[in-house]
């Protein structure tokens, strides 16, 4: 009858490490940067030896991406897609933005490390940017079903432009905010952005395209 229990808390307590772990990561690699971080640093933040870092990852590289994967998990899941019961077109768009916005706030790490690696040319591609492309596709495969349902007449390349504008001007008050800090309220950019967006795709429809 011991050895479940013994099985179960080891489990458990590898799960706390390895969150202590990414916790960790997170802190480093905010601080300094991809370049900066090392397992020794982690290690030190962390409080667990080099040597169980290693049992949970490959090296430096598949820590940061499982930090971008597990930031990107508790933003998509804070992330409220209105359905049609809420409001108008323009209302559900403005509702989608602020959810947006306050799920960045709460956990903006996958966005903040994934745009260092992605402005980054490497000989060789860290994995952690590989994942933060792929997460991307993800949050623009949404944006993409949001436009054709609340836009059908826009056609499939008026769809990907507004997403490419979508994702661009997100990332750009992004960055706003990571400059200027709380001086900027990124749910009210993310508001404004959206009704731009829809003042954008209603003329488009408008106009049977682009």
């Amino acid at each position: 009858m011991a050895r479940p229990q013994t099985t179960g808390k080891k489990r458990a307590n590898g799960v706390e490490s390895r969150q202590r772990i990414l916790d960790a990561a997170v802190e480093i690699a905010g601080e300094r940067g991809y370049e900066g971080t090392s397992i020794a640093a982690v290690s030190a933040k962390c409080g667990l030896p080099a040597s169980s870092i290693y049992w949970h990852f490959k090296d430096k590289d598949d820590l940061i991406a499982a930090v971008i994967e597990r930031s990107f998990e508790t933003w998509l899941a804070a992330v409220k897609l209105p359905g049609e019961e809420t409001g108008t077109p323009l209302e559900r768009v403005t509702a989608m933005a602020a959810s947006v916005a306050k799920s960045l706030i709460d956990a903006p790490d996958f966005l903040r490390l994934g745009l260092m690696l992605a402005l980054e040319r490497r000989p060789t591609e860290p994995r952690g940017r590989t994942v933060f492309l792929q997460v991307r596709d993800i949050a623009g495969a949404k944006i993409v079903e949001m436009a054709q349902a609340l836009f059908p007449d826009l056609d499939e390349e008026s769809v990907r432009l507004l997403t490419a504008y979508a994702v661009a001007g997100a990332d750009g008050l992004f960055v706003q905010r990571e400059i200027h800090g709380d001086a900027v309220d990124l749910v009210a950019m993310f508001e404004l952005h959206a009704q731009l967006l829809h003042e954008a795709a209603t003329r488009m429809a408008a106009r049977g395209g682009r």
